[in-house]
């Protein structure tokens, strides 16, 4: 076979077990990667798997591909915050924008834009991949936040989600409105500055 003749789908069948939930979430994001509509027949046809163990997986299309849109991603563990403003402000700043070769290892930018795409043009995706992938993600920072502020570092009033919502703002308006790339040293100085004003209004100052 060429090194570009196109593969055929796999007939429908019964892969092993372990192998099913991959098989279909594969065929979904190459679906997505590809900026093709996701359908429950060509995810079938991609990936060889019946629909009734698609269906026994996810209830829904739309549970697929939001399952699908997350591979790649990791749920952070908790931050390291040391004793003092400077290394809880470190960690966070660390948290958010760390290096992007890391942090998107395995979940390239176009995904990311792929995902950005689907989920405005879909509210219950938007919704789906919210409740089961995005609030999981948070749980660390969100902690982090919220221990700043029982230690007196941040202010006492604050609520770390809306805490989290302005500094996760600053990153997301630089790629969704602006269109800037993860890598764009630029891009990713104006999120520090971004940062630094928010970080200024929430500290505690004694």
């Amino acid at each position: 076979m060429s090194a570009g003749a196109a593969i055929a789908p796999r007939r429908p069948g019964r892969p092993r077990d372990e192998d099913i939930d991959g098989q279909i979430l594969d065929a979904a994001l190459a679906l997505i990667d590809a900026g093709e509509p996701v359908t429950v027949s060509r995810v079938v046809a991609g990936s060889g798997v019946s629909r009734a163990a698609l269906y026994r997986r996810w209830p829904s299309l739309t549970q697929l591909i939001a399952a699908a849109l997350d591979q790649g991603r990791v749920v952070p563990g908790p931050l390291d915050l040391g004793d003092d403003e400077a290394s809880v402000k470190a960690a966070v700043l660390g948290a958010l924008f760390g290096d992007p070769e890391t942090a998107l290892a395995g979940y390239p930018e176009q995904r990311f834009r792929q995902r950005i795409a689907l989920a405005m043009a879909d509210r219950g995706l938007q919704r789906a991949y919210w409740t089961s992938h995005v609030s999981r993600r948070r749980v660390s920072l969100e902690a982090a936040l919220r221990t700043a502020i029982e230690r007196g570092i941040l202010r006492p009033e604050l609520d770390p989600a809306a805490c989290f919502d302005l500094l996760a703002g600053v990153v997301y308006y630089q790629i969704v409105v602006r269109g800037d790339s993860f890598s764009d040293p630029a891009m990713r100085d104006r999120c520090r500055a971004g940062f630094e004003v928010a970080w200024e209004g929430m500290v505690r100052r004694r």
